[in-house]
């Protein structure tokens, strides 16, 4: 059995954290962060998530639970910035333009502080590690969404759009 942290990338759901501020920061939205932003978390990218499955299968042992993560933590706000930092870099856009863009808003109800998983069992037991650079993989997830406008598109369009609006855009309130 795998237990993953936060996973992010290509195809990610417009909805989750990463794809979501990818898309406001292109579209000329607020970024929204619950809270403070200091939630921490690890986040893992899902190609690293693939191959640690893949060791699992072929190296784990059966009845045996492994943790995948990356060990390093992040806060919500880390994020952000290195989610404006890419778009910026890559749309020639002005960086503090982009932050002025957050937006601090209510917190959920029982919002966890902090994920974190101990990964040592994965990592003595079939010799996996995460081998993409955090900062390589947001910019990689970046270049993605921005070569796959015309998937969100369709994806964002009708019901979703029904539904994200009544979710996400009419519940905002700032905090």
């Amino acid at each position: 059995m795998t237990r993953s942290s936060n996973n992010y990338g290509p195809y990610q759901f417009p909805e989750k954290l990463i794809p979501l501020l990818i898309r406001n920061g292109l579209n000329g939205l607020e970024f929204p962060v619950y809270g403070d932003g200091k939630q921490v978390r690890d986040w893992l990218y899902v190609e690293d998530n693939c191959r640690a499955i893949l060791r699992v299968l072929e190296k784990g042992r059966v009845g045996s639970i492994y943790n995948i993560g990356t060990a390093e933590e992040r806060t919500n706000c880390d994020v952000v910035e290195s989610i404006c930092i890419a778009i910026a870099d890559r749309k020639s856009m002005d960086l503090n333009r982009l932050k002025q863009r957050i937006r601090f808003i209510t917190d959920r109800p029982g919002h966890d502080r902090r994920y974190a998983i101990n990964t040592s069992r994965i990592r003595a037991e079939t010799g996996w590690k995460p081998t993409t650079v955090s900062s390589v993989a947001m910019n990689q997830t970046v270049d993605w969404y921005l070569d796959h406008a015309d998937w969100i598109a369709h994806l964002t369009s009708g019901e979703y759009r029904k539904y994200y609006d009544s979710v996400y855009s009419r519940n905002w309130a700032r905090g």
